[in-house]
């Protein structure tokens, strides 16, 4: 069940998230498909699809800053704290804000699951 006191937090969340015009990456292409679904430019959204440093070497050369939402279980903890570390070490800044601030304010442990929490805001 949504809080509804985090509604308007949610929608200003979202609303901000499309606006960040950073590259966001994901676990994978359900991800990618939900986050498609509440508005994001898919051309923004990067796929873990390969191994984890050459997805950080191909982000580094394409920008200076990214946003990473992986999931909140216990591998996509793993996977964030992994590709944080890969990606400062090829100079590009973590903007882990919106990561931190979409599990404060929801239930969701999935990002799969985002387009299906929004749609019940």
């Amino acid at each position: 069940m949504v809080n509804m006191d985090n509604k308007d937090d949610l929608l200003k969340w979202l609303e901000k998230l499309k606006n960040a015009q950073k590259p966001i990456v994901v676990e994978g292409i359900n991800d990618r498909s939900a986050l498609v679904n509440i508005g994001i430019d898919p051309s923004l959204i990067i796929i873990l699809d390969r191994p984890l440093f050459a997805v950080a070497e191909r982000v580094a050369k394409m920008t200076k800053e990214v946003i990473i939402l992986t999931d909140l279980d216990k591998a996509g903890k793993k996977l964030f704290i992994t590709l944080k570390q890969d990606l400062t070490r090829l100079g590009v800044r973590i903007d882990s804000k919106y990561r931190t601030d979409l599990f404060r304010l929801s239930k969701l442990s999935h990002i799969e699951g985002i387009d299906t929490y929004f749609s019940k805001l």
